[in-house]
């Protein structure tokens, strides 16, 4: 098939699994409780309930879906793929998280570190041996470091918040879907029909999403020859992806090792989403067990 796009990714794009075939998909039937409510007291993921944190959380989607444009998420991905900001190991990066609360998350307003861990926890709980799943959910939102100025100090409607595909029409599930029209590429009429410059099938690898955490993170793991398998990837650079693995849009642009991926996305986001509380993880208690996974998968430096 031929692919009708601008600058398309490179093939060392494509994700390879480089440890033993894992499960084809996990099942929730482990004993992981879904919450009644957030942190706050709603329910999960409610962009309209009455708030301060929901004033906070729809201006920061205003300005992330007017500014989130095709040239712009093809700037940024250029600039950052080169991997020169710092060189740091993994737990340095969880380290700088501390300073920083997404507001895009209308769930939770702690420090990133104490995400990481509630997600990475609950998935070892259920999970005890799947140890490859427990680091993803300890790594998978790391690069929010794009928020410190160490990496630009981006802001944070170009860093966190749900992704989407740009280049093509914004899909109506789309949380505050009304502000894409303020973007320019949504009058443009090469990038707001339904495959705008992709082809039916092509593969999210071919896809430029808006620019962001996820992205970054996968580039940074892939680039530094993490041995992670491919579903953790996937996970990573997918996992804010709702539109998707929430709703079932833009799944024309998927191929069969997406579709296969993606039953893992399924089974992770549920931990993601529905193990953020105000209950603190215990640190030092728990570190020396991810430094064991953290040296296993990973080089003790990495480039960022």
């Amino acid at each position: 098939m031929t692919i009708v796009i601008e600058n398309p990714l490179t093939e060392s794009e494509h994700v390879e699994s480089k440890v033993q075939a894992v499960p084809k998909e996990l099942q929730l039937d482990e004993g992981f409780v879904v919450p009644d409510a957030n942190a706050f007291g709603h329910t999960f993921r409610d962009y309209d309930v009455e708030s301060e944190r929901q004033k906070t959380v729809e201006e920061f989607y205003r300005v992330n879906h007017i500014n989130q444009t095709y040239d712009y998420v093809k700037k940024l991905r250029g600039d950052y793929e080169k991997l020169d900001k710092r060189e740091m190991s993994i737990w340095e990066g969880i380290e700088l998280l501390n300073e920083f609360i997404d507001d895009s998350d209308p769930d939770l307003d702690m420090p990133q570190i104490e995400h990481l861990l509630q997600t990475a926890e609950a998935i070892r709980k259920d999970y005890p041996n799947e140890d490859w799943l427990h680091l993803t959910g300890l790594i998978h939102d790391l690069g929010k470091v794009l928020l410190h100025p160490d990496f630009g100090g981006l802001p944070q409607w170009s860093v966190v918040g749900d992704t989407f595909p740009v280049g093509c029409a914004y899909d109506e599930s789309n949380v505050h879907f009304k502000y894409f029209k303020g973007n320019p590429d949504y009058s443009n009429p090469k990038y707001n029909t339904k495959l705008g410059v992709y082809s039916e099938g092509c593969g999210l690898n071919n896809v430029y999403m808006s620019f962001g955490h996820d992205d970054y993170m996968y580039l940074v793991a892939k680039e530094n020859k993490c041995t992670l398998p491919s579903a953790a990837l996937f996970i990573i650079r997918y996992h804010s992806f709702y539109p998707l693995h929430k709703h079932g849009a833009y799944k024309y642009l998927m191929n069969e090792e997406d579709r296969e991926n993606l039953k893992w996305l399924h089974v992770f986001n549920k931990y993601d989403l529905y193990s953020k509380s105000n209950i603190k993880i215990d640190v030092e208690e728990v570190k020396p067990y991810y430094l064991s996974l953290i040296k296993k998968y990973f080089p003790e430096k990495l480039k960022w």
